[in-house]
């Protein structure tokens, strides 16, 4: 039998990306969907021809037959759609940022271990299989204990974040609302909206736990964040440069740049040129193979390990809950860090 799935919020992304992904998927139908806006909600029941249609997740929870939920809704409403899909069985993807609160992903976390049931954050680099390869290099000691990491994101997002239209969503169902993107009181800016996915790749890789950040933060026209400068500090020491820009040229693309460094040795990844290498202080290395566009971003491959994990397979789940805890985690006390002018601990 498919998988069978229910979506929480009808908006830009779940319209571009979680529902065609999962219908083009074999394995896998739409059979309901969650959305507060009647119009709304019938025009992508509609498009989609999808028959379950709620006015809220409770009532779609309540009634459906689901495998899974996929949370699409507004950064700040993810927490409560997904403890209530996880308190009733079923496994959860949840769009990043996981929540908005460190207290709210902490108890994502707990709910899923307690239901024993998967919560996917759809991080897209996260399921290349080159990021399996260098994870496994640090799990395997090639770099040896990690003591300091470099991560630098950066985006063509200008527009969105400063409450503009986003030039590349024109012919979209919906656009990105400057009500989740661009408003600095429902969790708007660049580290929740970009640095999910850049934080998300280390921890996935590196294994670290973030224990205090150190913000410095430059506003969009919108008082959000277009640019992110900070420190962070991990459990056992080792420390962290984290750098975020939202105003890269259109024409130009994005950038994900993250070097590890190791007693032993380091990891340097980059996709703009689509590298990932491995030097060792002995003199030796190797190169991970990145085929020739695999450094974009795919954002069917969560939805893709999302279906294989409601069907029960045996898969790798690369940006779970735990993963997504410590994301929300290091953002919390960056915000927070931003905003008081000191380090913050992690909460």
């Amino acid at each position: 039998m498919p998988a069978r799935l229910g979506v929480v919020g009808a908006g830009w992304w779940a319209t571009f990306n979680h529902i065609p992904a999962a219908q083009a998927h074999p394995d896998a139908e739409v059979v309901a969907l969650a959305e507060p806006d009647p119009e709304r909600r019938e025009a992508v029941g509609d498009r989609f021809a999808i028959p379950g249609r709620h006015a809220d997740v409770a009532a779609m929870l309540a009634v459906e037959e689901l495998d899974g939920v996929m949370i699409a809704t507004p950064h700040v409403a993810h927490a409560e759609a997904a403890l209530a899909a996880l308190a009733t069985g079923r496994h959860a993807l949840v769009e990043k940022p996981m929540t908005t609160s460190a207290a709210d992903a902490r108890a994502i976390a707990d709910a899923a271990r307690a239901a024993g049931r998967e919560v996917l954050v759809p991080c897209g680099w996260n399921f290349r299989p080159y990021t399996a390869v260098a994870a496994g290099w640090v799990a395997a000691g090639r770099i040896g204990e990690v003591r300091h990491v470099v991560c630098q994101m950066a985006s063509p997002l200008e527009d969105l974040m400063a409450g503009q239209p986003m030039l590349e969503t024109a012919d979209h169902m919906f656009r990105p609302p400057p009500s989740t993107w661009a408003d600095p009181a429902r969790a708007g800016g660049y580290g929740w909206g970009q640095m999910s996915h850049s934080l998300a790749w280390v921890y996935r890789v590196a294994g670290l736990r973030p224990a205090s950040v150190h913000c410095a933060a430059g506003a969009s026209p919108t008082g959000v964040d277009y640019y992110d400068a900070a420190v962070v500090s991990f459990e056992g020491g080792a420390t962290m440069a984290l750098s975020g820009a939202a105003t890269v040229p259109k024409h130009c693309g994005y950038q994900l740049d993250v070097r590890i460094f190791g007693t032993e040795g380091m990891i340097l990844f980059d996709i703009e040129r689509e590298r990932l290498t491995l030097a060792r202080s002995d003199g030796t290395g190797e190169d991970a193979a990145i085929a020739p566009g695999a450094g974009a971003y795919d954002g069917t491959l969560p939805v893709t390990r999302f279906i294989d994990i409601c069907l029960g397979r045996d898969v790798a789940n690369d940006a779970d809950a735990e993963n997504g805890a410590r994301v929300v985690e290091t953002l919390d006390a960056l915000y927070r860090s931003a905003a008081s002018g000191r380090p913050e601990a992690v909460a």
